[in-house]
């Protein structure tokens, strides 16, 4: 039976581990992220999170088979809702369809409820449309795009 609940700090170096796979898959989809060469920096901000309680760890027996990390928001500007931020959703694959990842959702989403955020907000690669409808399945929509592009693929000034 799988379990949802918050992460210890022994947890950090197992997460870590399932966040340089999920980095790695991300690839695919267009991420810039480097897997590997990050360890150790998301080991650190795992520590970080689940000493502030907002990582939280889907766990069966005494394994790690899913995880999500999510904090409200604080910048520098004022906005007119107080919003959460949902960040690295992972499952592993072979347990994917089986709802782990709608239950560290929910989760996530409750506990930002809790702490008082209006909305909840979170990123996903335009490429990856199984995470895209996953996210739709669970209420989620566009709000923000964002666009890239290279600088010598500039034809608007090249012309």
């Amino acid at each position: 039976m799988v379990v949802v609940e918050a992460a210890t700090v022994e947890d950090a170096g197992t997460v870590a581990d399932r966040w340089v796979e999920l980095a790695a898959s991300q690839r695919a989809f267009g991420s810039h992220l480097l897997a590997e060469e990050n360890r150790e920096t998301v080991r650190e901000a795992f520590v970080r999170q689940s000493v502030a309680d907002r990582l939280l760890v889907a766990r069966e027996a005494d394994s790690i088979v899913g995880f999500v990390g999510f904090a409200t928001e604080s910048g520098a500007y004022e906005q007119d809702v107080d919003r959460g931020v949902v960040r690295n959703i992972y499952v592993d694959p072979d347990r994917r369809g089986e709802g782990i990842g709608s239950e560290l959702l929910g989760a996530a989403e409750s506990a930002l409820a809790e702490a008082g955020v209006d909305t909840v907000v979170l990123d996903v690669l335009a490429d990856n449309d199984a995470a895209r409808r996953f996210y739709r399945r669970h209420g989620y929509r566009p709000h923000r795009v964002e666009l890239e592009k290279r600088p010598e693929s500039d034809t608007l000034t090249k012309e």
